[in-house]
Order: structure tokens, then sequence, then C-alpha cells
């Protein structure tokens, strides 16, 4: 019986293995792999403390800083999946994809999501070639370029405007008529001369050689085809949290994230805590995460000291 059971081996993950290690608490972290969402980025300016990092060093360092813990009072399983959370009266069990249950008296899910995958042919080919899922990871890679924008919500017009201050231009394409984004930022945004934008468009191809260097879409209304020269493709169209597991246990919102309380990250269920870009916070950055897990395992340090 583990003190406590951390799922996920990205930022939150590994911040709450660090804290729960130091607070002696007996814990086990089962996480596929180390690094989250980040490990697809190139070049990462806003991970406080350095300057800039590839999201390969990243996960490198996230997983060295969990393993300088591994055997004292933290237990790590790497390279595996949790496929079941149940609750076992005042505890938990956690079944990994071997079939394996790992009992604990709490659980912290730190599992994070993942992105929303722009469907257009070529798209696959220019993952991380100029096609990226993070303004603030990499925005500034594209400075003075012609860049585009696929989405239509608060997350694609708030990274349309990181863009604008260092791009010579910003294209967004939208599969709707009427925006999801506040009308205040949509107007803000729209009003920019460097910006420009197109609704009722489905994507059709991404080209390029070694990079992005065009996007085709075709207005679903005229049917007129338009192809754009751009050399970079930020796709904002929604995170699916990794929360299957737990869809039985935990309180979801409708959009399947774990629903917290902000103030102490408890998931609705005693013993149950989240963090990161699986919960409902209005937010998602590394930076976030970390601070998430970190309030989760001082709350829980305490709840499991009072029990």
């Amino acid at each position: 019986m583990y003190d406590l059971i951390i799922i996920g081996g990205g930022p939150a993950g590994v911040a709450a293995a660090v804290y729960a290690a130091r607070k002696k608490l007996t814990t086990l972290i089962i996480a596929p792999s180390f690094g989250g969402q980040s490990i697809d980025s190139e070049n990462i300016e806003n991970w406080i403390g350095t300057p800039s990092i590839s999201g390969l060093k990243l996960a490198e360092d996230l997983r060295k800083h969990a393993y300088a813990y591994n055997g004292k009072s933290l237990t790590i399983l790497e390279g595996q999946k949790v496929t079941l959370v149940e609750r076992t009266g005042s505890d938990f069990a956690v079944t990994t994809d071997d079939g394996t249950k790992h009992n604990s008296k709490t659980i912290l899910v730190a599992a994070g999501s993942h992105r929303r995958k722009l469907e257009a042919k070529g798209a696959d080919i220019f993952e991380n070639k100029g096609i990226t899922y993070c303004a603030s990871c990499d925005g500034p890679l594209f400075a003075d370029q012609d860049v585009v924008v696929v989405g239509g919500g608060n997350a694609a017009f708030e990274t349309a405007a990181q863009l604008l201050a260092y791009c010579t231009s910003v294209s967004l394409l939208y599969r709707s008529a009427e925006y999801r984004a506040d009308a205040v930022t949509v107007e803000k945004v729209l009003a920019n001369p460097k910006m420009k934008a197109y609704t009722n468009v489905d994507v059709d191809e991404v080209t390029g050689d070694a990079f992005v260097n065009g996007i085709t879409f075709t207005n679903k209304i005229t049917n007129e085809t338009t192809t754009l020269p751009v050399t970079g493709i930020f796709v904002e169209i929604g995170q699916l949290p990794n929360t299957e597991f737990v869809k039985n246990t935990l309180p979801l919102n409708e959009g399947n994230h774990v629903i917290v309380d902000p103030k102490t990250q408890r998931a609705g269920v005693p013993g149950a805590w989240a963090a990161g870009d699986c919960t409902d916070g209005l937010y998602h950055q590394n930076n976030i995460a970390v601070g998430d897990a970190v309030k989760a395992v001082e709350d829980l340090y305490i709840y499991i000291h009072k029990r």
C-alpha cells in the first residue's frame, strides 16, 4: 500500500514525485515516458530559469530529477500506462496495461492531454517541421515570417495575438462562420493590419520541402481554393485530456477534464488530486502544471497525516 500513486511523467508528475519523495511519502509514479507534450518542441524559451531548452533536453532533465529519488521513498514504473483507477473503500486501486494492480491511500492524476491533430494531406509529414502546437514555446522561432493559425476559439486568437508581435503576417483559418472566441478578443486581434482571417474553410493540404512552405484550403461556401505561402502553421483546434481511466471514478466536466478545487487541486473524491493539462484549470502551461502539482502534494501530505 503506497501513500501516493502519481499518474503521468510530464512536468506536473515529476514535480509531484520530487516533492512527495522529499516528504518521505512512499510513492509510485507510473509514466509511459517522461517529458509530456513538450518533448515535441524544438526550443522552449519560457521554462523559468532556463533561457532556452529543447523539448528532448527538458524531458531528459525531468527524468533525471525523478530518478535521483528512485529507490528511496519513490518507485518509478516507466513504460507503462494506467488503464483504470478504482475506489476501494477509502483507498484506490490503479491498474496498468500489464494487468497489475497497485494500491494507494491517495492518487494524483497528472496524465496531461494530447493535441487534436490537424487532419490534412501532408500534415503528418510536417509535424515539428513548421507545424507546431505551442506559440509560447515556438512562436519566436518564426519572427519576421508569414504564418497561419488554424482554429477559432480563444486559444487560436491568443496565439495569433502573440505571433503578431514578431511575425510579418498572421492568417487565421477557421472552419465555421462564427468564432468561438470572446468578441472583444476577436475584434482586437482582427484590427491588427498584419492580420487576415478566413472563415468557413477546410484545410486541404500542407506543402513543403524540408519544412513547411505553404497551406491550401477551400471555402465551403464558394468552393474557392486558396494557397498561402507560409513557413509556420500553429494548430489550435483543441486538446483532449488523458482521463479515460478515471471517467467512472472522478468528476469530469463536459470536455472530460478532471474538475479540481483551484486552492488545493482536490479532485472531488476524498484522497484524489489532479494537476496540469488534464484538469479544468483555466490556463495550461508547463510552469503552471508544476505549481499545481506542488500545491497538490502539500495538501495531500496533510491529508495523509490526518487520516
